[in-house]
């Protein structure tokens, strides 16, 4: 099992830690490094920053967001940072949801998920592979597009740089069981976002066809502590705002996510008093169980421990996030 450290998106403003964070990661031997974005910071740019003050450590998006992009567009940043960093670059992606896509991105949430899912990566590779013009006829993103508005001249095109790599990694960020079940079969792996190596069943029927070199890395909170109670904190706050705020109260996919992994009740609570206004509350309703389950937070016995159940399981990559070099250092260390 390799690790990646998992660095998300910048807060009220840039995370002056976050670049020698990265280094010592790749100094420890981590594998890889990601960044992500949510309705601020974006993914792209902090990720160029980081490859140009290092030179091993592989570079991923956890997760840029479609809505965000054209495919196209998209596929021009993952081709401009790979040859900018000799080929270490990783693309993840994810669909978000109707609160972000909508309120954020001004786009309309796709009818049809899984299509436009599909069709967005199509797009990406086609550019990738630069065999032919990219065309497609899609629902979602078709190319050359033939709208109603459309003045008919769009012409399909070839990328003018050549990708460095046909097959630069694409993983995608899917909750749903179906998402889950398509993302084995569209791309080269799986970005979870709730991993709980005690409830590995939840995603067994999805991840049935797992094809080989798939893949799996979920993202788990590390924090080397005395105090596992304390340092569950951030895990809870984590899981009150994306459960609680990330989403309509009819439809949040991470609140979905964790009534799977058997935490319903909690979950509608968590909502409840989020939306309620109750912040405070909504993070403290969180149960200590589910944030336990899905982090590393304790004394070094207890996460070698408790380290020991994710590296049996199917995760060929966990991706940290860890508020301190001590905190990798110890991972680095207990994973050999």
């Amino acid at each position: 099992m390799r690790l990646g450290l998992a660095l998300g998106y910048w807060g009220r403003g840039p995370a002056p830690a976050h670049l020698d964070l990265a280094r010592e990661a790749e100094r420890l031997g981590y594998d890889s490094v990601w960044t992500a974005e949510a309705w601020g910071s974006d993914a792209f740019t902090p990720l160029t920053w980081i490859a140009a003050h290092t030179s091993r450590i592989r570079l991923g998006t956890a997760v840029a967001q479609m809505a965000a992009r054209t495919p196209t567009a998209t596929a021009m940043h993952a081709l401009t940072l790979d040859h900018l960093s000799g080929g270490r670059m990783m693309l993840g992606l994810g669909l978000s949801g109707p609160q972000v896509v909508e309120g954020w991105y001004g786009r309309p949430f796709p009818a049809s998920p899984l299509t436009a899912t599909r069709e967005y990566v199509d797009v990406i590779r086609q550019v990738l592979r630069r065999e032919a013009p990219v065309e497609l006829d899609g629902r979602f993103h078709p190319l050359p597009y033939r709208g109603a508005d459309a003045t008919g001249i769009g012409k399909a095109l070839k990328p003018i740089t050549h990708p460095l790599r046909a097959g630069l990694p694409l993983l995608l960020g899917a909750e749903g069981p179906r998402n889950i079940a398509q993302t084995t079969r569209i791309a080269d792996g799986w970005l979870p976002l709730y991993w709980s190596p005690m409830r590995t069943d939840v995603y067994a029927a999805s991840l049935a066809a797992v094809p080989a070199d798939f893949m799996i890395a979920p993202m788990a909170r590390a924090q080397v502590c005395d105090d596992v109670a304390e340092g569950l904190l951030p895990v809870k706050a984590m899981l009150g705002f994306y459960i609680g705020g990330m989403g309509h109260a009819a439809r949040n996919f991470h609140a979905d996510l964790m009534a799977r992994m058997g935490f319903e009740a909690q979950a509608r609570r968590v909502q409840e008093l989020f939306l309620a206004g109750r912040k405070e509350e909504a993070v403290l309703a969180v149960p200590d169980a589910f944030a336990d389950e899905i982090s590393l937070v304790g004394p070094r016995e207890r996460i070698a421990e408790r380290l020991e159940l994710w590296r049996k399981g199917p995760v060929t990559d966990l991706l940290i996030t860890a508020p301190d070099p001590h905190t990798l250092r110890v991972l680095a260390d207990l994973n050999g």
